[in-house]
């Protein structure tokens, strides 16, 4: 804490860009830039339901829609907190998502694919809601109805979001690679799960929230539950988890 410190009291204009950029070395970007003595954040947080063996889905893909009514109600209350909805194209389409919330004011649509493989005629593309942005991490796919294509990297796009487009709180929905992603970039502030104790899915390939076993990248990100409430009669508890501060002293 002593560099945040000492940023805000620096009346050396010369240091006090060197420790800035310091601070910013330190720090994903965009997740934590520092201008002119603010710390401006692109607030990331995710939504899963997991089985009782912490599948997110089975072996053959069993769309979303067996966890209770209760936790889709869950679902879009936590949609609305958000300026943006972020989603891989499997998730996309097996699940069918139209990424909408209730009401007037809509979430950003983003989905988030390799070489986009989205045949035009998803739920997303057919039904009225925020704007639709597609990243396309390797090679542009064709247009899309109404959505916005983009070609680049995950951080560029986050970076887009929140300077561009002003998304201060990105949601993320899944699936597990992006998941993964977002990880390794150090940047889910908060994670919510609904832990469903009435279904177990099995299969060594089964998804998890950091995709299927063995293909997330080794790491460790540590988290700090912060709530835990059992839904009665539904067989299923919500957690919500924080992340741990990065600056630790």
């Amino acid at each position: 804490m002593q560099l945040w410190r000492h940023l805000r009291e620096s009346s050396d204009g010369k240091r006090n860009l060197q420790v800035r950029k310091r601070i910013n070395d330190a720090c994903p970007i965009p997740f934590r830039m520092i201008t002119g003595g603010v710390i401006k954040r692109l607030v990331v947080s995710a939504n899963f339901a997991i089985s009782a063996d912490g599948k997110i889905s089975s072996v053959d893909s069993i769309p979303s829609g067996w966890t209770s009514a209760r936790d889709h109600d869950r679902l879009i209350e936590l949609r609305q907190e958000a300026d943006a909805i972020i989603v891989g194209r499997g998730t996309l389409q097996n699940d069918q998502m139209s990424l909408t919330i209730p009401g007037p004011r809509q979430p950003l649509r983003c989905v988030v694919t390799r070489e986009g493989a989205l045949r035009g005629d998803e739920k997303i593309f057919t039904t009225p809601g925020g704007d639709i942005h597609v990243l396309c991490t390797e090679k542009p796919g064709k247009s899309l109805p109404g959505a916005s294509i983009h070609v680049g990297n995950l951080p560029t796009f986050l970076n887009t979001l929140h300077e561009i487009h002003g998304v201060r709180h990105l949601h993320c929905e899944g699936g597990g690679q992006l998941m993964s992603a977002l990880l390794e970039l150090d940047c889910i502030e908060t994670l919510h799960l609904t832990w469903a104790a009435h279904s177990l899915f099995g299969g060594t390939r089964a998804p998890t929230i950091i995709g299927t076993p063995g293909s997330a990248k080794p790491g460790e990100w540590p988290f700090l539950l912060e709530q835990c409430t059992p839904v009665a009669g539904a067989g299923e508890i919500f957690l919500t988890y924080r992340r741990r501060e990065r600056f630790s002293r």
